[in-house]
Protein backbone atom coordinates (compact mmCIF):
# COMPACT_ATOMS: atom_id res chain seq x y z
CA UNK A 1 0.00 0.00 0.00
CA UNK A 2 2.69 2.48 0.96
CA UNK A 3 5.40 4.38 -0.82
CA UNK A 4 8.70 2.71 -1.62
CA UNK A 5 11.37 4.45 0.41
CA UNK A 6 14.46 4.67 -1.72
CA UNK A 7 16.85 7.47 -2.51
CA UNK A 8 19.94 8.05 -4.58
CA UNK A 9 20.87 11.10 -2.56
CA UNK A 10 23.99 11.58 -0.49
CA UNK A 11 24.47 11.46 3.29
CA UNK A 12 21.87 12.81 5.67
CA UNK A 13 22.02 16.55 6.33
CA UNK A 14 23.42 17.05 9.86
CA UNK A 15 20.85 19.80 10.36
CA UNK A 16 18.06 17.24 9.93
CA UNK A 17 19.64 14.16 11.52
CA UNK A 18 18.94 15.26 15.08
CA UNK A 19 15.19 15.55 14.62
CA UNK A 20 14.65 11.82 14.94
CA UNK A 21 12.91 11.03 11.67
CA UNK A 22 12.71 7.52 10.26
CA UNK A 23 13.81 8.75 6.82
CA UNK A 24 15.78 11.97 7.45
CA UNK A 25 17.33 11.77 3.97
CA UNK A 26 14.18 13.25 2.39
CA UNK A 27 14.75 16.65 4.02
CA UNK A 28 17.50 19.23 3.73
CA UNK A 29 18.05 22.34 5.83
CA UNK A 30 18.40 25.87 4.51
CA UNK A 31 22.09 25.74 5.51
CA UNK A 32 22.59 22.59 3.42
CA UNK A 33 20.89 24.05 0.37
CA UNK A 34 22.81 27.31 0.63
CA UNK A 35 26.02 25.27 0.49
CA UNK A 36 24.83 23.26 -2.54
CA UNK A 37 23.42 25.98 -4.80
CA UNK A 38 26.15 25.36 -7.37
CA UNK A 39 26.07 21.57 -7.22
CA UNK A 40 25.59 20.38 -10.84
CA UNK A 41 23.82 17.22 -9.65
CA UNK A 42 21.02 19.12 -7.92
CA UNK A 43 17.93 20.76 -9.39
CA UNK A 44 15.89 23.06 -7.18
CA UNK A 45 12.16 23.22 -7.88
CA UNK A 46 9.81 25.88 -6.52
CA UNK A 47 6.13 24.97 -6.47
CA UNK A 48 3.75 27.52 -4.93
CA UNK A 49 0.08 28.09 -4.37
CA UNK A 50 0.71 31.62 -5.68
CA UNK A 51 1.91 30.72 -9.16
CA UNK A 52 3.19 34.28 -9.73
CA UNK A 53 5.44 34.28 -6.66
CA UNK A 54 8.41 32.62 -8.40
CA UNK A 55 8.72 35.53 -10.83
CA UNK A 56 9.09 38.06 -8.00
CA UNK A 57 12.22 36.30 -6.79
CA UNK A 58 13.32 32.73 -6.04
CA UNK A 59 16.23 30.76 -4.61
CA UNK A 60 19.16 31.10 -7.03
CA UNK A 61 19.12 28.28 -9.57
CA UNK A 62 15.52 27.29 -8.83
CA UNK A 63 13.09 26.39 -11.59
CA UNK A 64 9.33 26.67 -11.40
CA UNK A 65 6.84 23.82 -11.51
CA UNK A 66 3.29 25.14 -11.79
CA UNK A 67 1.08 22.67 -9.91
CA UNK A 68 -1.84 23.41 -12.21
CA UNK A 69 -0.24 23.68 -15.64
CA UNK A 70 2.70 21.29 -15.27
CA UNK A 71 1.28 18.49 -13.10
CA UNK A 72 -2.44 18.36 -13.93
CA UNK A 73 -3.98 17.17 -17.18
CA UNK A 74 -5.59 20.18 -18.93
CA UNK A 75 -8.86 18.33 -19.66
CA UNK A 76 -9.27 15.21 -17.53
CA UNK A 77 -9.34 15.61 -13.74
CA UNK A 78 -6.12 13.68 -13.34
CA UNK A 79 -2.37 14.07 -13.47
CA UNK A 80 -0.17 14.32 -16.54
CA UNK A 81 0.69 11.27 -18.61
CA UNK A 82 4.07 9.57 -18.51
CA UNK A 83 4.93 11.31 -21.80
CA UNK A 84 4.10 14.73 -20.36
CA UNK A 85 6.02 14.05 -17.16
CA UNK A 86 8.98 12.84 -19.18
CA UNK A 87 9.03 16.04 -21.23
CA UNK A 88 8.76 18.17 -18.09
CA UNK A 89 11.80 16.56 -16.49
CA UNK A 90 13.85 16.51 -19.70
CA UNK A 91 13.20 20.23 -20.23
CA UNK A 92 14.32 21.02 -16.68
CA UNK A 93 17.55 19.08 -16.96
CA UNK A 94 16.48 16.28 -14.64
CA UNK A 95 17.12 12.55 -14.94
CA UNK A 96 17.44 9.62 -12.52
CA UNK A 97 20.88 10.76 -11.37
CA UNK A 98 19.63 14.22 -10.42
CA UNK A 99 18.65 15.05 -6.85
CA UNK A 100 15.55 17.27 -6.91
CA UNK A 101 14.97 19.60 -3.95
CA UNK A 102 11.42 20.98 -3.70
CA UNK A 103 10.35 24.07 -1.79
CA UNK A 104 7.45 26.50 -1.88
CA UNK A 105 5.12 28.87 -0.07
CA UNK A 106 2.45 27.98 2.50
CA UNK A 107 4.87 25.85 4.54
CA UNK A 108 5.54 23.60 1.55
CA UNK A 109 1.91 22.64 0.75
CA UNK A 110 2.48 22.59 -2.97
CA UNK A 111 6.08 21.50 -2.71
CA UNK A 112 4.86 18.40 -0.87
CA UNK A 113 2.15 18.00 -3.52
CA UNK A 114 4.73 18.15 -6.34
CA UNK A 115 6.94 15.72 -4.42
CA UNK A 116 3.95 13.37 -4.13
CA UNK A 117 3.16 13.58 -7.86
CA UNK A 118 6.81 12.78 -8.65
CA UNK A 119 6.41 9.66 -6.48
CA UNK A 120 3.48 8.55 -8.65
CA UNK A 121 6.06 8.20 -11.41
CA UNK A 122 8.55 6.44 -9.16
CA UNK A 123 10.90 9.42 -9.00
CA UNK A 124 12.42 8.86 -5.57
CA UNK A 125 15.62 10.92 -5.76
CA UNK A 126 13.76 13.85 -4.23
CA UNK A 127 13.83 15.97 -1.07
CA UNK A 128 11.96 18.83 0.57
CA UNK A 129 13.60 21.98 1.89
CA UNK A 130 12.67 22.00 5.58
CA UNK A 131 10.80 25.24 6.17
CA UNK A 132 10.38 26.02 2.48
CA UNK A 133 10.30 29.52 1.09
CA UNK A 134 9.21 31.19 4.32
CA UNK A 135 12.20 29.96 6.32
CA UNK A 136 14.66 30.85 3.55
CA UNK A 137 13.15 34.34 3.41
CA UNK A 138 13.08 34.88 7.19
CA UNK A 139 16.79 34.03 7.29
CA UNK A 140 17.44 36.82 4.76
CA UNK A 141 18.97 34.44 2.26
CA UNK A 142 19.46 35.32 -1.39
CA UNK A 143 16.68 35.49 -3.97
CA UNK A 144 17.02 36.43 -7.62
CA UNK A 145 14.84 36.65 -10.72
CA UNK A 146 17.15 34.84 -13.12
CA UNK A 147 15.44 31.86 -14.78
CA UNK A 148 18.11 29.17 -15.20
CA UNK A 149 18.43 26.96 -18.26
CA UNK A 150 19.89 23.47 -18.10
CA UNK A 151 20.88 21.02 -20.77
CA UNK A 152 18.03 18.70 -21.68
CA UNK A 153 18.27 15.12 -20.52
CA UNK A 154 17.12 11.84 -22.05
CA UNK A 155 15.09 10.90 -18.96
CA UNK A 156 12.61 8.08 -19.62
CA UNK A 157 9.51 8.12 -17.44
CA UNK A 158 7.92 4.85 -16.34
CA UNK A 159 4.20 4.30 -16.44
CA UNK A 160 2.51 6.21 -13.65
CA UNK A 161 1.49 4.01 -10.73
CA UNK A 162 -1.26 5.32 -8.45
CA UNK A 163 -2.03 2.24 -6.37
CA UNK A 164 0.44 2.62 -3.51
CA UNK A 165 0.03 6.25 -2.52
CA UNK A 166 -3.20 7.51 -4.13
CA UNK A 167 -6.79 6.78 -3.08
CA UNK A 168 -9.95 7.17 -5.17
CA UNK A 169 -13.57 7.86 -4.22
CA UNK A 170 -14.84 4.28 -4.06
CA UNK A 171 -11.75 3.13 -2.17
CA UNK A 172 -12.30 5.90 0.38
CA UNK A 173 -15.96 4.98 0.71
CA UNK A 174 -15.02 1.36 1.47
CA UNK A 175 -12.26 2.54 3.81
CA UNK A 176 -14.75 4.67 5.74
CA UNK A 177 -17.35 1.90 5.90
CA UNK A 178 -14.79 -0.53 7.31
CA UNK A 179 -13.71 1.89 10.05
CA UNK A 180 -10.11 2.23 8.89
CA UNK A 181 -8.21 5.43 9.77
CA UNK A 182 -9.15 8.54 7.79
CA UNK A 183 -7.32 11.78 8.54
CA UNK A 184 -9.02 15.08 7.68
CA UNK A 185 -6.23 17.66 7.62
CA UNK A 186 -8.39 20.72 6.91
CA UNK A 187 -9.18 23.48 9.40
CA UNK A 188 -11.56 22.64 12.27
CA UNK A 189 -14.24 24.87 10.72
CA UNK A 190 -14.10 22.92 7.46
CA UNK A 191 -14.23 19.64 9.36
CA UNK A 192 -17.35 20.55 11.32
CA UNK A 193 -19.11 21.96 8.28
CA UNK A 194 -19.15 25.57 9.45
CA UNK A 195 -17.18 26.41 6.32
CA UNK A 196 -16.88 24.83 2.90
CA UNK A 197 -13.46 26.40 2.32
CA UNK A 198 -10.36 27.49 4.18
CA UNK A 199 -10.55 30.59 6.38
CA UNK A 200 -9.83 33.74 4.35
CA UNK A 201 -10.29 31.85 1.06
CA UNK A 202 -13.23 32.05 -1.37
CA UNK A 203 -15.79 29.28 -1.65
CA UNK A 204 -14.40 26.94 -4.30
CA UNK A 205 -16.83 24.51 -5.76
CA UNK A 206 -18.10 22.44 -2.82
CA UNK A 207 -21.84 22.34 -2.22
CA UNK A 208 -21.94 20.73 1.22
CA UNK A 209 -19.80 21.07 4.31
CA UNK A 210 -18.74 18.46 6.84
CA UNK A 211 -16.38 15.51 6.83
CA UNK A 212 -16.21 11.91 5.67
CA UNK A 213 -17.85 9.55 8.11
CA UNK A 214 -15.37 8.38 10.75
CA UNK A 215 -12.61 10.82 9.79
CA UNK A 216 -10.42 12.27 12.51
CA UNK A 217 -9.57 15.96 12.55
CA UNK A 218 -5.81 16.55 12.54
CA UNK A 219 -5.14 19.92 10.84
CA UNK A 220 -2.00 19.72 8.71
CA UNK A 221 -0.48 22.84 10.33
CA UNK A 222 -0.04 21.03 13.64
CA UNK A 223 2.94 19.25 12.07
CA UNK A 224 4.74 22.53 11.35
CA UNK A 225 6.76 24.94 13.48
CA UNK A 226 6.17 28.72 13.24
CA UNK A 227 9.11 29.02 10.80
CA UNK A 228 7.52 26.47 8.44
CA UNK A 229 9.86 23.61 9.30
CA UNK A 230 8.56 20.22 10.40
CA UNK A 231 8.27 19.46 14.10
CA UNK A 232 10.64 16.82 15.42
CA UNK A 233 9.65 13.16 15.42
CA UNK A 234 8.71 13.03 19.10
CA UNK A 235 6.33 15.95 18.70
CA UNK A 236 4.79 14.37 15.60
CA UNK A 237 4.30 11.04 17.38
CA UNK A 238 2.55 12.87 20.21
CA UNK A 239 0.03 14.21 17.71
CA UNK A 240 -0.59 11.20 15.49
CA UNK A 241 0.08 8.29 17.85
CA UNK A 242 -0.61 9.42 21.41
CA UNK A 243 -3.57 11.66 20.55
CA UNK A 244 -5.02 9.80 17.57
CA UNK A 245 -3.87 6.27 18.31
CA UNK A 246 -2.37 5.66 14.89
CA UNK A 247 0.07 2.79 14.50
CA UNK A 248 2.76 2.22 11.89
CA UNK A 249 0.97 -0.80 10.46
CA UNK A 250 -2.32 1.04 9.92
CA UNK A 251 -3.83 1.49 6.48
CA UNK A 252 -4.38 5.29 6.44
CA UNK A 253 -5.97 7.72 3.98
CA UNK A 254 -5.50 11.49 4.31
CA UNK A 255 -7.59 14.13 2.59
CA UNK A 256 -8.22 17.89 2.52
CA UNK A 257 -9.94 20.00 -0.15
CA UNK A 258 -8.03 19.14 -3.32
CA UNK A 259 -5.07 17.11 -2.03
CA UNK A 260 -2.36 19.67 -1.38
CA UNK A 261 -2.60 19.97 2.42
CA UNK A 262 -3.05 16.21 2.71
CA UNK A 263 0.15 15.74 0.67
CA UNK A 264 1.92 17.53 3.53
CA UNK A 265 0.42 15.09 6.07
CA UNK A 266 1.12 12.13 3.76
CA UNK A 267 4.78 13.22 3.70
CA UNK A 268 4.91 13.48 7.49
CA UNK A 269 3.41 10.04 8.10
CA UNK A 270 5.25 8.27 5.28
CA UNK A 271 8.75 9.66 5.56
CA UNK A 272 9.17 11.38 8.91
CA UNK A 273 7.34 8.74 10.97
CA UNK A 274 7.98 5.80 8.64
CA UNK A 275 4.42 4.58 8.02
CA UNK A 276 4.28 2.38 4.93
CA UNK A 277 0.53 2.29 4.20
CA UNK A 278 -0.51 5.91 3.68
CA UNK A 279 -2.47 7.16 0.68
CA UNK A 280 -3.49 10.65 -0.34
CA UNK A 281 -7.11 11.14 -1.49
CA UNK A 282 -6.53 14.00 -3.91
CA UNK A 283 -10.21 14.15 -4.93
CA UNK A 284 -10.72 15.17 -1.31
CA UNK A 285 -13.63 17.35 -0.25
CA UNK A 286 -14.25 18.95 -3.64
CA UNK A 287 -15.22 15.48 -4.88
CA UNK A 288 -16.78 14.06 -1.72
CA UNK A 289 -18.80 17.17 -0.85
CA UNK A 290 -20.40 17.17 -4.30
CA UNK A 291 -20.94 13.42 -4.75
CA UNK A 292 -24.52 12.17 -4.73
CA UNK A 293 -25.31 10.21 -1.55
CA UNK A 294 -21.76 10.30 -0.25
CA UNK A 295 -22.01 9.78 3.54
CA UNK A 296 -21.27 13.08 5.31
CA UNK A 297 -21.03 13.92 8.97
CA UNK A 298 -21.20 17.43 10.43
CA UNK A 299 -20.12 18.78 13.77
CA UNK A 300 -17.16 17.89 15.99
CA UNK A 301 -15.58 14.47 16.31
CA UNK A 302 -17.76 11.86 17.99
Amino acid sequence: MGATITSNASAVDPGIAGKGYVHPDVLVSTDWLAEHLDDPNIRIIESDEDVLLYDTGHIPGAQKVDWHQDLNDPVLRDYVSSEQFEKLLRDKGIDESTTVVFYGDKNNWWAAYAFWVFQLFGFTNAKLLDGGRIKWEKENRAFNTTVPRYKKTSYKAPKRSDEKIRAFFQQVREHSASGKPLIDVRSPEEYTGQRTHMPDYPQEGTLRGGHIRGARSVPWARAANPDGSFKDADSLRAIYEKEQGLKKGDDIIAYCRIGERSSHTWFVLTYLLGYDRVRNYDGSWTEWGNAVRAPIEVGPEK
